[in-house]
């Protein structure tokens, strides 16, 4: 589901691959050790901490 729109396929990329899918966040958990939850919950603060807020 491109991680933007949530439509309900998590590995559909829609054709790119600049939009974020749920293998992101799994990637990004094992190289980590932690759960993919866990990456899910950090993305938020991340980007307020740079400013960004997410809308």
């Amino acid at each position: 589901m491109c991680l933007s729109c949530g439509y309900g396929e998590p590995d559909d990329d829609h054709g790119s691959p600049d939009h974020g899918t749920w293998t992101d966040p799994r990637k990004t958990s094992k190289v980590a050790d932690v759960d993919p939850a866990r990456v899910a919950d950090t993305i938020r603060p991340g980007m307020e901490a740079l400013g960004t807020p997410p809308s």
